[in-house]
């Protein structure tokens, strides 16, 4: 799925002509446990090393795609616990949403938005959403445990550089609220 998005918004305006970076991050690679920290993330106070890591990365990004399946109606607890390890950090971003699953993933997307909205993010409104009957194939349909391969139909390219123009605009639009706020947690 991340290759699919990526590759895609490689081919967006704004990154050919360099004025946008496009950079995957895989929660994969942060390893966090279940959320360790004594502090509430709101002070911004980290005590661990795989806190402070995942801090700067998102830190660093001025806006993202989210890529979540849905399971049990909502977010896989993994995304929810990396998100809920933050707070500044994602402040006065933008951000989109790619989701699939057997509707599409888009009743994770709803609690996305809640909770990008109390982490002050900005949501844009197009979303890509995907289906697994739809936007998959699958070696055999009838096997249970084929997880199938990411196939998105024509339509969706054009979905996804709608919502990363909304993305970018909303990341620019943010900047003086960034910039403010990095200077106050400097004053």
């Amino acid at each position: 799925m991340a290759g699919w998005v990526n590759e895609v918004a490689g081919r967006h305006p704004a990154v050919t002509a360099g004025d946008v970076v496009v950079e995957p991050v895989d929660l994969a690679d942060y390893d966090l446990p279940l959320l360790d920290e004594p502090a509430p993330a709101m002070f911004g106070v980290y005590s661990k090393p795989h806190t402070r890591r995942w801090a700067a990365t998102i830190a660093s990004f001025d806006g993202f795609v989210f890529i979540t399946p849905e399971y049990n109606h909502s977010v896989p607890g993994a995304l929810k616990n990396a998100i809920d390890y933050l707070y500044a950090e994602w402040n006065d971003k933008a951000a989109g949403f790619v989701s699939y699953g057997v509707h599409g993933g888009v009743r994770a997307v709803e609690h996305l938005r809640l909770t990008m909205a109390e982490l002050k993010v900005a949501d844009v409104r197009s979303q890509v959403v995907l289906p697994v009957f739809t936007d998959f194939k699958f070696s055999d349909p009838n096997e249970p445990m084929d997880p199938g391969v990411v196939a998105p139909g024509p339509h969706q390219e054009p979905t996804l550089m709608e919502m990363l123009d909304e993305i970018i605009a909303w990341s620019n639009a943010l900047k003086p609220l960034r910039t403010q706020s990095a200077a106050a947690v400097g004053a």
